[in-house]
């Protein structure tokens, strides 16, 4: 029996290579569980981890749908504060639109450049369309020129509005403080841009080629005959010499108009209503103005104001003598009454 067992002790020891992988694996083994052993409790997971890892995923979760659902307010209120941005910069925008239409609407009627264009003329080049003024052109088959401005025409309406003034003061018109110089000046300016713009009307209506501005260019030099005429008959009180100066000077001024309307119109037909009209209201008015304007103007001024009565005078009586005795007495008297009303009257 104990060489029996030998040989398998033998076998066993004699099989060592074989077995020495095995042996040292099971002494790896049998160190491992010590290890395994030896290993500290808390350094692997327990009900007591899991727990925790449990509440803090909680935590993070609740926190997440507080991030959540503070995001959706956020965006809510983003939403509500951006639309009320956005109305406050249309209300803005429309604000300063207005305030800069309404700004340029008063700068348009405050800034004087604008007219600067209009007025903006030399004095030889007045002069010289002031004489073109009084002579007719001949061709009539291609537009003719017109001054596009202002200055010319407005000095001469002025001018005539102190002709008149000069002769309601040399004739025996009665002059009331503030009635003579707005009178003079309505007839003036209404009569220019009154008639301008019919004409205007009716060159429109005729097709002729003019605007509203060459039209007061035109009928304004066109009064500079009306100013010499008014000027001279003033002065002078003869009818005979009105009725040439009227024929001649403001026949020539009204013929330079009527040449210049010909060459803008095509038509005779237009050309004769047009032109016609013009000449008529020209003529007419300068009529007007010597004969009619001082009456026309006392009978404006007694309308408003009443007529004009002289204040009352005293004239001087004849005392009757009561007495033979008193007749010497009675005849000083009477001397002395007529020589004291004489007296204020010679003054």
């Amino acid at each position: 029996m104990a060489t029996t067992a030998a040989p398998a002790g033998g076998a066993r020891s004699g099989a060592g290579p074989e077995w020495g992988g095995f042996e040292e694996n099971i002494q790896g083994g049998g160190s491992a569980v010590i290890d395994m052993e030896n290993m500290d409790d808390t350094s692997g997971s327990s009900f007591e981890d899991m727990g925790e890892l449990h509440q803090r995923l909680r935590e993070e979760e609740v926190d997440a749908d507080a991030a959540a659902a503070e995001e959706e307010d956020g965006e809510f209120l983003g939403m509500k504060g951006f639309k009320g941005q956005l109305s406050r910069q249309v209300a803005d925008q429309m604000w300063q639109a207005g305030k800069r239409q309404a700004s340029r609407a008063f700068s348009l009627y405050a800034n004087i450049d604008i007219l600067r264009p209009y007025f903006d003329v030399e004095p030889a080049q007045v002069r010289s369309r002031l004489l073109e003024s009084m002579i007719p052109i001949k061709m009539v088959n291609f537009p003719q020129k017109i001054a596009g401005e202002l200055y010319g025409p407005l000095m001469l309406v002025f001018t005539l509005v102190a002709i008149l003034l000069h002769g309601m003061k040399t004739s025996d018109t009665i002059i009331r403080e503030g009635t003579l110089m707005g009178t003079a000046i309505g007839t003036c300016f209404g009569y220019w841009l009154g008639v301008s713009s019919f004409i205007y009307f009716l060159a429109y209506l005729c097709n002729a080629q003019i605007t509203m501005l060459q039209m007061l260019a035109l009928l304004g030099y066109g009064l500079f005959g009306h100013c010499i005429v008014l000027f001279v008959t003033y002065n002078i009180h003869l009818h005979a010499l009105f009725y040439l100066f009227w024929l001649l000077v403001g026949g020539l001024s009204t013929l330079r108009m009527v040449a210049v309307l010909v060459s803008r119109t095509v038509g005779p037909t237009q050309r004769l209503l047009l032109c016609g009209t013009l000449a008529a209201l020209h003529m007419l008015f300068l009529l007007y103005l010597h004969f009619a304007y001082h009456k026309v103007v006392e009978g404006i001024l007694d309308t408003l104001e009443g007529p004009n009565i002289p204040p009352m005078q005293r004239v001087p009586r004849d005392v009757p003598a009561a007495l033979p005795a008193a007749r010497l007495s009675t005849t000083m008297l009477n001397a002395t009454a007529k020589a004291v009303a004489v007296t204020p009257q010679s003054h």
